[in-house]
C-alpha cells in the first residue's frame, strides 16, 4: 500500500522534471541549457533512488516470508527469524498464494507507470522465489495430510473389494494441485516455477515422498493386530442400526481379511490411481513424472509382493503341513495296503481347506482369487510331489491309491494350475510305477468319478471360477 500510494507521484514528478514541463515556459534560454545538463547527471541518481525503494520493499518481504533467502547480516535489519518477526510456525501454502497475488498486483501497477523492467527485476525474482516456496510448502503439507489417511480407513469395501482410501488419496493430491493452479500459471513476464533444475529435482522428490508415505500407510494398516481396531471414530449412539453394523464390521475382520483388503487396494492403485495421479501432475506441468511414477510403482509392487507372500504363507503352510501326517495316519504304508476304495480323508481335508481360502478371498475380491489359489495349489502340489519322491517303493495297491489321490487333487484344482504346479503333479506321477492293466485304469476312473460326484457340492467353487474365467 505504502509503495503504491507514494511511488507513482514520485515517478510522475521525475518524468515532468526530465521533459521540462516542471519548469515555467518563460524561463531564460541559458537556464534551459544548464538544466538539461543537470537532468543528465541526475538521471542515474534518480534511477538509484527508485531501485533502493524496490530493494527495500523486496528485502522487507523476504525478511517476513523468506528469511533464509537474505544474507545473515540483513536478517536483523529486515525482520526475519531473530529479527523483528516472531515466526511461530511456517506460513501455509494458502497464505503464500495470497501474498503472491498481492505482490503480482503491485508489480502490475508499477509496470503500468512504464517504469523500466530492469528496475523491477528484483520484484520479479521475489515473485518467482515465493511461487517456488509456495509449491514446496503445499507439497509438504499434502504429505502430512496423507500421513493421517491411515486413521480414516473404515475397512468398508465395495463390490470390487476396495475401501474409500485410494479415492481419498487421489482427492487429497487433486485438491493440493488445484490450490497451486494460480501460483503455477505464469503471468506476463514471469518464468516457469520449474525453470531451475534444482527446483525440478526438489519437487520430484517431494512428489515421490507423498506417494511413498501413502504406501507406508497401507503397510501399517496391513499389519494391524486383530485387537487393535480403532473404534475411536465411532459415535456413542450405538442404538443406530447402521452404526451397529459398522462396529460389527470392524470387530469381525481378522488380520488375514485386512491383509486381503490392503492387497485389493494395492491392485487398484497400480492399475488406476497412480496413473491418474501422474496425469494430474502432467496437467500442472510437473517435471520428472516418469521418475515419480516409476519409483512409486516399484515401491507399491514391492509392498504388494511382500503382503501377498505373507498371506500365502498364512494360508498354505497349514495345508502343506497337514499332508504328511495325513498320508501316514493309522500307520499307512505304500508297500502294504489294501486295494483303494476311494480318496482318503487327508486329501478331502486339504481340499476343504483350499475351498475355505477360496471363500475368504472371494468374499473380499473376486479378482484376487486366481492369484491366491494358484499359489496355494503350487505349494500343495510341490509338497505332494516331494512326499511321493521320498517313497522307497510302492505295492500295486499303493501305486493305485497314490495315483488316485494325485489325480483327484490335480483334476479338482485344474482351473488354478500354473506351469509350476503342472510340473509338480507330473513329477509326482512319474515317481509311481506305471499302471499295468486295463482293469486298474478302469478302477482308477471309477473311483475318480465317485470322488467327484460325492464332493460335487464342495468343488463347485472351482467350477464357477472356470466359467467366469472363460467369460473374461
Amino acid at each position: 500500500k505504502l509503495v503504491l500510494s507514494q511511488l507513482p507521484n514520485f515517478w510522475k514528478l521525475w518524468i515532468s522534471y526530465v521533459n521540462g514541463s516542471l519548469f515555467s515556459e518563460t524561463a531564460e534560454k541559458s537556464g534551459q541549457i544548464e538544466r538539461s545538463k543537470n537532468v543528465r547527471q541526475r538521471q542515474n541518481d534518480f534511477k538509484k533512488m527508485i531501485q533502493e525503494v524496490m530493494q527495500c520493499l523486496v528485502k522487507l518481504i523476504r525478511g517476513a516470508l523468506l528469511p533464509l533467502s537474505i544474507p545473515e547480516c540483513g536478517v536483523r535489519q529486515y525482520g526475519g527469524w531473530g529479527g523483528g518477526w516472531e515466526v511461530k510456525s511456517e506460513l501455509s501454502g494458502q497464505w503464500l498464494a495470497h501474498v503472491i497475488q498481492t505482490i503480482r498486483l503491485t508489480y502490475e501497477s508499477l509496470t503500468a507507470l512504464e517504469i523500466p523492467n530492469d528496475m523491477l527485476q528484483t520484484i520479479q525474482d521475489l515473485i518467482l522465489d515465493l511461487r517456488v516456496r509456495c509449491v514446496m510448502v503445499t507439497l509438504q503439507h499434502t504429505a502430512e495430510e496423507i500421513k493421517r489417511l491411515a486413521e480414516k480407513e473404515d475397512w468398508i469395501i465395495d463390490n470390487e473389494g476396495l475401501t474409500s482410501l485410494p479415492y481419498q488419496f487421489e482427492q487429497c493430491i487433486v485438491h493440493s494441485l488445484q490450490s497451486l493452479k494460480g501460483v503455477l500459471e505464469c503471468k506476463p513476464g514471469e518464468a516457469s516455477v520449474f525453470q531451475q533444475p534444482k527446483t525440478q529435482e526438489e519437487v520430484c522428490q517431494l512428489s515421490i515422498n507423498i506417494m511413498q508415505i501413502f504406501i507406508y500407510c497401507l503397510e501399517q494398516l496391513s499389519t494391524k493386530p486383530d485387537a487393535d481396531v480403532d473404534t475411536t471414530h465411532l459415535s456413542v449412539d450405538v442404538s443406530s442400526p447402521d452404526l451397529f453394523g459398522s462396529i460389527h464390521e470392524d470387530f469381525s475382520l481378522t488380520s488375514e481379511q485386512r491383509l486381503l483388503i490392503v492387497l485389493s487396494n494395492c491392485c487398484y492403485l497400480e492399475r488406476h490411481t497412480f496413473l491418474n495421479i501422474a496425469e494430474h501432475f502432467e496437467k500442472h506441468n510437473f517435471q520428472g513424472i516418469e521418475k515419480i511414477t516409476q519409483v512409486s510403482m516399484a515401491s507399491l509392487k514391492e509392498l504388494d509382493q511382500r503382503l501377498f507372500e505373507n498371506y500365502i504363507e498364512l494360508k498354505a503352510d497349514p495345508i502343506v503341513g497337514s499332508l504328511e501326517p495325513g498320508i501316514y495316519a493309522g500307520y499307512f504304508d505304500w508297500k502294504d495296503c489294501l486295494p483303494p476304495t476311494g480318496v482318503r480323508n487327508y486329501l478331502k481335508e486339504a481340499l476343504v481347506n483350499i475351498i475355505a481360502v477360496h471363500a475368504e478371498v472371494f468374499t473380499i475380491s473376486k479378482e484376487l482369487v486366481p492369484r491366491v489359489l494358484s499359489k496355494v495349489v503350487e505349494a500343495v502340489s510341490e509338497e505332494l510331489s516331494r512326499l511321493m519322491q521320498c517313497v522307497s517303493s510302492f505295492s500295486k495297491n499303493g501305486a493305485l491309491q497314490a495315483r488316485l489321490e494325485i489325480c483327484a487333487l490335480r483334476d479338482t484344482v485344474a482351473v488354478h494350475l500354473t506351469p509350476e504346479s503342472k510340473s509338480s503333479f507330473k513329477q509326482a506321477l512319474e515317481a509311481l510305477p506305471q499302471l499295468s492293466s486295463g482293469a486298474d485304469k478302469k478302477l482308477l476312473e471309477e473311483l475318480l468319478n465317485k470322488f467327484k460326484s460325492s464332493m460335487h457340492l464342495q468343488l463347485t467353487c472351482f467350477q464357477a471360477a472356470s466359467s467366469t474365467m472363460m467369460k473374461t
